[in-house]
């Protein structure tokens, strides 16, 4: 996913979001349940519509823990603080993803379950995190293997602390997640600032735009209609980059143009 150029006078993706095509990973865990790295998000709502397979999203909420099952044609949407691990029953779970506030996940407002230790520390963090990059490698062959077994170690630690936050979300309630909460306000709190200039370029200034067309058309004036355009975004280059959840493959919102 990203966030078009704020500088571009091209509109971005409607509602200022971004859509992923993600086929979720068929590694088994700690439990034996094979899928995603649970995580939550602390500024956008997502959005998922499976495409195909089978699975179940499990989450921890102000409900506590559900599970929901995934089959062709699910549509469902959860707001942000949502914990939710994704699991994957037929090894061929693949949905398209709908996230709110374009390129905010990927600047830090996504916050994996470590165990305590590790989120309360941002260096440890950042460690346990981070993937490395195609180019550190020789091969393609060597880089692939190096970034799906640090895609899958993250999910391990972020599983582990999720199967010990679930365990007293089902015995204490909600309010066993006030202490991630805490932790996940701690990493982000010093980019959140930062954030407000993509919402603004993005989600706000989309909403504002709305705001202006229905004000013109209550006063008998369409003049934006004559710049209707159609605009289209090529796929990313390169394979599929593993995500937190799965394999990703994402469109190019930085090279969004007008069809001539």
């Amino acid at each position: 996913m990203s966030t078009a150029d704020p500088t571009s006078t091209t509109p971005g993706f409607p509602g200022g979001t971004a859509v992923t095509h993600l086929r979720v990973y068929d590694w088994p865990a700690a439990d034996g349940l094979a899928g995603g790295s649970p995580h939550l998000h602390t500024a956008s709502a997502e959005g998922y519509v499976v495409v195909r397979g089978e699975g179940t999203l499990e989450t921890l909420s102000s409900a506590g823990f559900q599970e929901t099952p995934l089959r062709p044609g699910s549509l469902l949407w959860f707001t942000p603080g949502t914990v939710h691990r994704l699991v994957n029953h037929s090894a061929d779970l693949e949905l398209l993803v709908v996230m709110q506030n374009a390129g905010l996940p990927e600047a830090g407002d996504a916050v994996l379950t470590y165990p305590p230790e590790v989120l309360a520390d941002p260096d440890a963090y950042r460690r346990a995190t981070a993937i490395p990059a195609a180019t550190d490698f020789d091969s393609a062959a060597e880089a692939h293997a190096a970034m799906a077994r640090a895609a899958r170690e993250r999910r391990d630690l972020a599983v582990d602390g999720y199967l010990t936050l679930r365990e007293r979300v089902t015995a204490q309630g909600p309010a066993a997640l006030h202490e991630l909460y805490q932790a996940a306000v701690g990493l982000v709190r010093d980019r959140a600032a930062g954030w407000q200039h993509q919402w603004q370029r993005g989600p706000r200034a989309q909403a504002e735009a709305t705001g202006t067309h229905l004000a013109s058309l209550a006063a008998g004036c369409g003049d934006h209609l004559s710049s209707a355009t159609v605009y289209t975004a090529p796929p990313a280059p390169g394979p599929p980059r593993n995500g937190m959840c799965g394999l990703l493959r994402v469109w190019d919102l930085d090279g969004a143009r007008p069809l001539q």
